[in-house]
């Protein structure tokens, strides 16, 4: 099928990131892949849930937000609404544990919780994808504020994150669906994995038909192509001191 911008199968929206977008966070970074637009901000404050409390650990947490003209539509804000949805608490908990899987909690200084805010300013499709890997360029920022400000004297990420949308569309596999694609597609998955290709988070869904494991396979294989695009500009982002990047 065509696609948009003549995008192959296999390959990604163009992706741009803007990091260091806010004054105030300790990391920041507005993230775009194609028309979808997340602005995911890092902020460190001392001081962890009563559960956690006495173990000297820190913790991580996330919030998520599509923002009322984000959509073709306008979204209501859930804060005037009766707070957040079913489906905003699922992306929340998904940032959380996809970061959470990369950072040493024992090694943030002591009891402080990095708090990952992910607003969408503009939705075309892979919103949460888009904030995971998003959120990992504001938290490496934040941690490294965090040590530059003698907090700590290493940055305690054990590896990198990131997320990517698979899908099939007219019985065609496709990597990172828009809005157009995903909204049409017979299966939809979202996958998040680490910079050595370990899986971390395997969401799908045959929304109009089944899928055997031959397709499960193959749309695994897609996606492991996009993460390690996501992860190789990461790694030039952790290694160059540039606010802006693009592939």
């Amino acid at each position: 099928m065509a696609r948009s911008e003549g995008r192959a199968a296999n390959e990604l929206r163009p992706v741009r990131v803007t990091r260091r977008y806010l004054k105030h966070a300790h990391g920041s970074c507005v993230f775009e892949l194609g028309d979808t637009r997340v602005l995911c901000a890092a902020s460190i404050t001392d001081g962890v849930s009563g559960w956690r409390r006495g173990k000297g650990l820190g913790w991580v947490t996330a919030e998520y937000a599509l923002m009322p003209a984000s959509t073709h539509t306008r979204t209501r804000r859930e804060s005037t609404s009766g707070g957040p949805r079913g489906r905003t608490h699922e992306i929340q908990r998904l940032i959380g544990r996809s970061l959470r899987s990369v950072v040493d909690m024992g090694g943030l200084g002591g009891e402080y919780t990095v708090n990952i805010d992910c607003d969408v300013i503009q939705a075309d499709g892979g919103t949460r994808t888009a904030a995971i890997t998003g959120a990992y360029i504001a938290i490496l920022d934040a941690l490294s504020t965090w040590r530059d400000a003698g907090k700590i004297t290493d940055i305690p990420l054990l590896d990198h994150v990131a997320a990517t949308s698979v899908g099939m569309v007219d019985g065609e596999l496709l990597l990172d669906l828009d809005y157009s694609e995903d909204s049409i597609a017979e299966v939809d998955m979202n996958i998040v994995m680490d910079g050595k290709g370990r899986f971390i988070e395997v969401q799908g869904t045959g929304e109009r038909t089944p899928f055997d494991k031959g397709r499960l396979d193959a749309m695994l294989d897609l996606a492991s192509g996009g993460v390690d695009r996501l992860v190789a500009l990461q790694q030039r982002m952790a290694a160059e001191d540039t606010d802006v990047f693009e592939i």
